[in-house]
């Protein structure tokens, strides 16, 4: 630590920037030391949020990433609360960032962060939750960014076959010929639009002896969106390779808990299928069936997540779990409603929304809660089904879309994460890429959280 600049030196680069000591607090401070190295200041405010401290974190440790180091060392000072609480964010948002998203790129290659030193607390070794969260966040990330061609439904089966042995999960798939004997009509429909007849619903069971719940995540798996025979404009359809974030989000959660062996019980469920346009593809005015008797009449193909999620969440809800949780990229209101530094929550218990919250404010991965009364679901009323799928108009369909899915949940305690915010162009919180991850360090504190209380119940 020889090549540390002396504090003079700080105060004079903050002098030339006409800058005072606090404002390190907004914006770090970068200096050159005399042996070639870089550095870069940073002060944290404790009393601002998780999320303006990661936001900050990811601007300072930004300045030494973009030299694709092999190594960052992390030095942290004030009181022992203080340096333990800097340390683990810091190390936090080292471990988002440093580990480069794959690409197609055949020249200058970029590397990875290979080592993280910590000075001025404990080894980076103690935070096994950081760099569990991250690890679960690259995952999703990686799988969101994978080119569509590259992640067909057929080939991210295979990577889900993958994971569940790398990680010893127990991996069950209904594939389209059970789906169909089963009668998910409403999954059906959409996957039945594919020339590849590739599309599935995945679980995924891991069991911990110590559990005393069971957790279900269900996601939406869409790897590719074209929006049916309501076609999308090619403004609409680019990036839609990242329609199945949501089943990312949820396998995020799962390799996260996995490895921190959190002591739950954990059921993922992902609609894994594609949105195409055929003479086969379903249609408006169709009226199919879903999984729970539920009939349904298509308004709009473009709206074939909360389709997919019916029969999933069906699935997910008779294997009786004590709660569950969706995760989709499901509706453009949403991100009309909160654009994309927010994600949206709803749910069927307000107990539950309220943990979600508090879950937002730990993970630096902020929520906004929408309600779903039950005076919005006549605009759902169908003259020749049960419900249906959609209105034209659009208005409040985040809404209308919690509230369709709500038939399908049966009487579980039940949260619906809208990921508005699985893409934010200049970065969010603790992340630098465009595609987020958001939800994976959400679900890892909530988990957490519900695990914490119930223990201290027990007491």
């Amino acid at each position: 630590m020889t090549d540390l600049p002396n504090l003079a030196r700080v105060t004079a680069g903050l002098s030339r920037r006409q800058q005072q000591v606090s404002e390190l607090a907004k914006t770090p401070l970068a200096i050159e030391t005399k042996q070639g190295g870089l550095m870069v200041w940073v002060m944290l405010d404790v009393k601002a949020s998780t999320f303006e401290q990661h936001a900050l974190l990811r601007r300072a440790l930004a300045v030494l990433l973009v030299e694709t180091p092999d190594e960052i060392a992390i030095a942290v000072s004030g009181s022992d609360a203080f340096r333990s609480h800097a340390a683990r964010q810091a190390a936090y948002v080292a471990w988002i960032n440093g580990a480069v998203l794959p690409t197609s790129k055949t020249k200058n290659p970029v590397k990875s962060l290979q080592k993280l030193r910590l000075f001025g607390y404990e080894s980076v070794d103690a935070y096994a939750t950081e760099q569990a969260i991250a690890s679960g966040n690259w995952l999703c990330r990686n799988l969101t960014n994978t080119p569509p061609n590259q992640l067909t439904p057929a080939l991210y089966r295979e990577r889900i076959a993958q994971l569940a042995k790398t990680h010893g999960w127990k991996h069950t798939e209904y594939d389209m010929k059970k789906l169909r004997k089963l009668g998910a009509g409403a999954f059906v429909a959409v996957a039945q639009g594919s020339a590849d007849d590739d599309a599935a619903v995945v679980h995924l069971r891991r069991r911990h002896p110590d559990a005393r719940q069971t957790v279900a995540l269900v996601g939406k798996g869409i790897c590719f969106d074209t929006g049916g025979h309501n076609l999308k404009p090619a403004r609409y359809m680019q990036g839609m390779h990242e329609d199945m974030n949501g089943s990312a989000v949820a396998l995020g959660i799962l390799v996260a808990a996995t490895e921190q062996d959190l002591p739950v019980n954990l059921d993922v469920w992902l609609a894994v299928a594609q949105n195409h346009i055929s003479p086969a593809a379903y249609k408006q005015n169709d009226v199919v069936a879903a999984l729970n008797g539920t009939t349904i009449e298509i308004v709009h193909t473009d709206a074939e997540g909360r389709m997919v999620l019916a029969d999933t969440l069906t699935m997910a809800a008779r294997a009786k779990p004590d709660v569950m949780v969706d995760f989709a990229t499901l509706t453009g209101s949403m991100a009309t409603a909160l654009g994309a530094r927010y994600s949206g929550i709803l749910g069927n218990r307000e107990e539950l929304l309220v943990t979600a919250l508090a879950a937002g404010k730990t993970s630096g991965e902020r929520l906004c809660t929408f309600p779903m009364d039950a005076d919005y679901e006549p605009a759902l009323d169908s003259k020749i089904a049960d419900i249906k799928q959609c209105t034209l108009e659009g208005e409040a369909d985040h809404i209308l879309a919690a509230r369709f899915l709500n038939r399908f949940v049966e009487d579980t305690p039940w949260l619906h994460m809208d990921l508005s915010s699985s893409r934010c162009t200049d970065g969010l919180g603790a992340v630098a890429t465009e595609v987020t991850g958001f939800g994976v360090a959400w679900g890892v504190r909530w988990l957490q959280a519900n695990l914490l209380s119930d223990a201290e119940l027990a007491l």
